[in-house]
């Protein structure tokens, strides 16, 4: 880095996400929807005062931006690279003591399949991840992906335009652990072509109130028959199961390669 972050930059915006009402509003809008201040402060458990201060914080600090429509306002995560942080300290505290983490019914809507900002989580996502690189259209290794020639045929049949992704300066694709399922998941702008297309298709739909997705029964035949899912696959794979790696952990320099960056 050209320009070093202080350690009291780092610290003031460790502190605003370590407030525990402002946690649960960027927990919120991990589902990738802009939300009212309404909407955040039940999401908080505070009063809307309260919300009004600690969303002038995050907005102050760019760890959220604000869209106007007519008189009405919508929060939404200032970036990428945001929910790339939020989702990491997810991860960290889905190792802390089980106490902490009751486990309920939302929760395991949460871990079939729900929205991580832009794109897809869960075992639904971590059986899309498997299939694609089981039958050849994904290569994975440390973090980044490399889309097969087949794959371009796939997706381009499937009804993702990957040309058109790849004229954005945002990764084309690249991984995303799991806080659940400790696996990796699809991110980047594949993840989100994919979630964006299985929406638009009815196979999948967003539940209220939470990051949930609800899968239609169009959506079960689809997946199954379109990524030759297993019976199996809403039952939380083994943890020695791994998607396949490049050789070396290396990105080939042929076709087309993306690596994470947001």
């Amino acid at each position: 880095m050209s320009n070093m972050v202080s350690g009291n930059t780092i610290a003031e915006v460790a502190s605003l996400i370590g407030d525990v009402a402002r946690a649960n509003m960027l927990s919120a809008l991990m589902g990738g929807q802009a939300l009212t201040a309404g909407e955040l402060a039940r999401h908080a458990g505070v009063t809307a005062q309260t919300t009004s201060g600690h969303l002038g914080k995050l907005a102050k600090a760019h760890l959220i931006a604000v869209e106007k429509q007519g008189r009405h306002r919508y929060y939404r995560l200032a970036s990428p690279e945001v929910a790339h942080v939020i989702h990491a300290l997810m991860a960290v505290a889905a190792d802390g003591p089980k106490r902490h983490h009751p486990v309920g019914p939302k929760d395991e809507a949460l871990r079939l399949a729900r929205t991580c900002y832009d794109h897809m989580a869960g075992r639904l996502a971590i059986a899309l991840a498997d299939s694609l690189t089981g039958n050849g259209y994904l290569l994975l290794g440390d973090g980044a992906g490399l889309i097969t020639d087949e794959g371009r045929r796939f997706f381009c049949d499937f009804g993702i335009d990957l040309d058109q992704l790849t004229r954005s300066k945002r990764p084309l694709c690249r991984t995303c652990l799991d806080w659940s399922e400790r696996r990796p998941h699809l991110a980047g702008q594949l993840g989100g072509a994919l979630l964006s297309r299985a929406l638009a298709v009815g196979w999948i739909g967003r539940r209220e109130e939470t990051r949930a997705l609800r899968i239609t029964r169009a959506g079960e035949i689809g997946f199954a028959e379109t990524f030759r899912l297993p019976s199996d696959w809403r039952i939380a794979p083994s943890e020695t199961l791994m998607v396949r790696r490049l050789p070396g952990s290396s990105i080939p320099a042929a076709g087309t390669a993306c690596r994470s960056q947001d």
